[in-house]
Parts: C-alpha cells; sequence; structure tokens
C-alpha cells in the first residue's frame, strides 16, 4: 500500500536550496521480466533512466526547477513498450518504458510565507495518488503542464487548487498516447483535527481533450486515523467518492470506496483493505475510471486492471511488512472479482525486499504473480531487479 501523504506538492524543497542554486544527478537501472499466458514469447526490458535536476536559490520568492530525463535500453529490449512505441515488437507483452529524452519538470514557483504557487510542468501528488499521481514506478513519470497554488498552515488546513492544461503521459513524446491536452481543474482540502485524524475533501474535473471517453467528473471524502497499541499504532483510512461523465460518449454515474487497516506487531505490520470500483456489466463504458491515478500502486503490481473492467472491480486484500535488519519486506494478496454480478478473476501474490547500499545506492527484488480465474485474463508472472543511485 501507498504512504498517506499531505495534499501538496512533491519536490517541497523547491525554493530552499541556497542562493546559488543545487545540481543533482540520479540514475536508475531496471531489468524487467514479463511472462504472459497470451503471448508466445517472455519480455525481457533492461533500461536505465539518467536523470539531471536544477534547483535555483529563492530570490524575493521567486526560485526556478528543471529536471531532465534520459531513458536508455541497455543489454535487452525483447519488450513492447507501449501505445505504438515499438511496432516491431508486438510480439512481446508490454513493459510501459520507452526510450529517449523527456523535460520531465520545468517550473517557476513563487512562495510566500505558507502560500505556494507554480506555473510549467510539475510533478502533482494527491494523497494516496489513487486519483492524481506521477506514475513514479515506470521510467518515463507523469507530469503536468499546470498553473498551481497551495496553501497549509492555517489550523491544520491545508489545500491545493490546479489547473492543468495538458498531461505528459509515461508513453513519451513519440506517440500521441503519449501527451493528453486537457481541460482539467483539480481541487483537494484537507483539515488535520488533533486526537481524532484528518479529513480531505476532494473535487477533480479531469477534461481529457484527446481522450474524451477518460474525462470524468470525481467528487469524494476521505478520512485517516490512528489509535495507539501497546505493538505499534492501529491506523485506518476511509473512503467514499462518486463518478460522473464530463463531456464523454456515455452519460454514467459510479461510485468509488475503500478501506484500509494496519495494526503494528512490532517488527511487523499487518495490514489490509478492500476496494471497489462500481461497474455495469450490461453497459461498457459505465465503470468508476482513474486516468490520472499512479494505478500501479492498486490492484496488484502485475498491473491486470490499468482500466476498470465494465462490470468494475472489488479487490480483497491482505499483507504483512516489515523490516529484518538492513532489508525491508513486503508479501501482500489480492482477491480480484467483478463489483456487478458474481464473476471471478484472479488472485495475485505479490513480494519485494529492498535495502540500502551506503548512503547513496537502494537494492530492490520485486516479484508479481497473477493467476486468472476468468478468460479475460490470463496467468502472469513479472519480476524485477532494479538499483538507484542519487549524487
Amino acid at each position: 500500500m501507498l504512504a498517506v501523504t499531505s495534499p501538496v506538492f512533491a519536490a517541497d524543497n523547491a525554493g530552499d536550496a541556497g542562493s546559488e542554486g543545487d545540481w543533482s544527478l540520479a540514475f536508475r537501472y531496471r531489468l524487467e521480466t514479463v511472462d504472459q499466458d497470451s503471448f508466445a514469447r517472455d519480455a525481457t526490458a533492461s533500461t536505465l533512466r539518467s536523470r539531471l535536476a536544477y534547483q535555483s536559490g529563492e530570490r524575493q520568492g521567486f526560485s526556478v526547477f528543471a529536471e531532465l530525463d534520459y531513458i536508455a535500453e541497455l543489454f535487452a529490449n525483447d519488450f513492447n513498450a507501449g501505445a505504438g512505441n515499438t511496432p516491431n515488437r508486438t510480439q512481446y507483452p508490454v513493459v510501459a518504458d520507452p526510450d529517449g529524452a523527456d523535460l520531465n519538470q520545468a517550473f517557476v514557483q513563487y512562495r510566500q510565507g505558507d502560500n505556494r504557487f507554480r506555473a510549467g510542468r510539475q510533478r502533482i501528488i494527491f494523497d494516496n495518488a489513487r486519483f492524481i499521481g506521477n506514475v513514479g514506478w515506470r521510467q518515463n513519470e507523469q507530469t503536468y503542464d499546470a498553473v498551481t497554488f497551495s496553501r497549509s498552515g492555517d489550523h491544520g488546513l491545508k489545500f491545493t487548487l490546479a489547473y492543468v492544461d495538458n498531461v505528459n503521459r509515461i508513453f513519451g513524446n513519440d506517440v500521441p498516447d503519449g501527451d493528453h491536452a486537457q481541460q482539467t481543474y483539480l481541487a483537494n482540502l484537507g483539515k488535520a483535527i488533533e486526537g481524532v485524524g484528518t479529513l480531505t475533501v476532494y473535487w477533480y474535473d479531469i477534461g481529457d481533450e484527446d481522450a474524451p471517453a477518460l474525462a470524468n467528473t470525481t467528487r469524494g471524502l476521505r478520512f485517516t486515523g490512528s489509535r495507539p497499541a501497546p505493538r505499534g499504532p492501529f491506523v485506518y483510512t476511509l473512503e467514499f467518492a462518486r463518478q460522473s461523465e464530463n463531456g464523454g460518449p456515455v452519460d454514467f454515474n459510479a461510485n468509488y470506496y475503500r478501506l484500509d487497516l494496519s495494526a503494528g506487531l512490532g517488527a511487523a505490520t499487518l495490514y489490509g483493505g478492500f476496494e471497489s470500483l462500481e461497474g455495469d456489466r450490461d453497459l461498457a463504458g459505465q465503470a468508476f475510471r482513474t486516468p490520472l491515478a499512479t494505478l500501479h500502486a492498486f490492484n496488484g503490481w502485475a498491473d491486470m486492471f490499468l482500466a476498470t473492467p465494465g462490470a468494475g472491480l472489488e479487490d480483497a486484500f491482505a499483507g504483512l511488512k516489515g523490516k529484518a535488519g538492513a532489508w525491508t519486506w513486503d508479501v501482500l494478496y489480492h482477491d480480484f472479482s467483478a463489483q456487478s454480478g458474481s464473476v471471478d478473476y484472479g488472485s495475485e501474490l505479490d513480494l519485494s525486499l529492498s535495502r540500502k547500499l551506503a548512503e547513496r545506492y537502494v537494492l530492490l527484488l520485486k516479484a508479481a504473480r497473477f493467476d486468472a480465474d476468468n478468460p479475460a485474463y490470463t496467468d502472469t508472472t513479472k519480476l524485477w531487479l532494479q538499483l538507484s543511485a542519487e549524487f
């Protein structure tokens, strides 16, 4: 599960650098393999992301930030990069990491007290990234050409307003699906209530001009709280959202529910929950959709449900995570079924193991196994080895 974050912008250190500015360099190498029964050949993707960033100093409240990525294929490229990026590799399963250069972020910021204003290409993440996120798992992350305003500090009240003109999607600049023009308005308001928890209200009016079927208006409530316990805190999250069409070809209304629970067990944490995205088995296109989400973090790491099935999706999940010496580990199980009707889609087991190496390096080993119970899906195994470094 993804940690809960405040509804403020990622990279919030922007503007905190010294007056001389600051350069940074980061690398992320990943080896990903995919064994999917619907393909005669397995995929093997070996990619390296190099990221160069510059943060200026702050002068009279103004600063600038820029970030350039380059994704290179190394050693093995037996994979379909998706969305038409590699038309000669359609015999392989998709690994959505196309090569090439990308201006990931480039914005001007003005900060005065608790107020922040940004204009330009930027990363935006709200709450747990279930509706608005950066798809940070993929090598070419999702960013937004936007104007954003945030304020925090008033008696636990935080809010963010944004207007998005364009979404720079994970498929890169070389294909139409890598760039979607928008008329999108976002509002997220959170209130921390002392001794109780945090209540968040949000309104996302997504107008995708290049893919009208993805347009929607979503209104929701989210509450997160915790209670002390002898071996670790008990944490809970309740969320409800209502979605309707926003100028798209299908008139629909759909609901979303989510419950998250976790309990500390000393060296480990037991967690689980239930998520429901409403659908209609008789009317295609009426399912609850999340086109700007960080989808990999939800409904299994095998990414079988990047688009909500027409009959909707119910995901009951349970996991155990913790630390063993220098290693951090996570074991997670999902059971998937249709929200409308009684169809079973399948189940999935996800495993991860990670650790820091010295101060600048992180090693990650990760696996996902999806077992299909429905002919619309196929048995899929994905394995990852990742090494990242920051300088």
